[in-house]
């Protein structure tokens, strides 16, 4: 069965462009020319991924992402023609799982789409291990749940992607660098504060003091590991 990416970006031949190469190369490709119109889309075929423009009329990317999110897991991959860092970190601060930065080649693109692909269905693969635990913290790589005090956690690919690394070899130190090759492969053209964003949303979600965490630890100077308790 054939995947389904929905492109939403207000330029027409940004659109054509990346419909033509992506259903060439044995994708369905569905498109919308801003963020509302984007929403309905999403909730009539429900995409395997979404690529995202920020800068659009009437919902742009960040409004789109806010209520995305609130009825999807699908990861998003942000098309940004934006410079200043900050944008690209709202935009994973509110659940983007990668971007790219306009303007890219085809091949970039298609290379980061199956990435963040590769490893959504390989977090959705049957797994016969049994669910990764650590304190109150679940992790089960079978059914895609995390639960904290058997409350149910809903992440993200990337973060659900990082959480398990981490809580798969408890008290290993993983770089910044390491963390993002894991999400983008080995052609990873991305920033280490990618890596930051990820982890201060995971704190958010699972961490009963944020400021304080339990679960994932700061090793200065490094980067995070998930830290053993007894």
């Amino acid at each position: 069965m054939r995947q389904t990416i929905l492109i939403i970006d207000d330029h027409l031949n940004v659109r054509t462009m990346i419909a033509d190469y992506l259903q060439e190369i044995g994708y369905r490709v569905v498109t919308a020319s801003d963020g509302a119109e984007g929403l309905i889309i999403a909730r009539r075929v429900r995409p395997d991924l979404v690529l995202l423009d920020i800068m659009m009329p009437k919902l742009d990317g960040f409004g789109f992402l806010q209520a995305y999110r609130r009825e999807h897991q699908a990861p998003v991959i942000l098309l940004t023609a934006r410079i200043d860092e900050t944008d690209k970190v709202v935009g994973l601060e509110l659940g983007a799982d990668d971007y790219v930065t306009k303007p890219f080649s085809l091949k970039e693109l298609v290379a980061r789409i199956r990435a963040v692909l590769r490893r959504t269905a390989a977090a959705r693969q049957p797994n016969e291990e049994q669910p990764l635990r650590i304190g109150n913290l679940e992790l089960n790589r079978a059914t895609r749940m995390v639960t904290v005090d058997e409350r149910p956690i809903y992440l993200t690919p990337s973060e659900f992607a990082l959480l398990a690394l981490l809580m798969a070899s408890p008290g290993r130190v993983y770089t910044r660098e390491q963390l993002l090759e894991h999400l983008q492969g080995n052609s990873y053209e991305g920033v280490e504060r990618t890596i930051d964003v990820h982890i201060r949303n995971l704190r958010r979600k699972i961490e009963p003091d944020p400021t304080n965490p339990t679960y994932i630890e700061t090793v200065f100077g490094i980067g995070y590991r998930c830290r053993p308790l007894s």
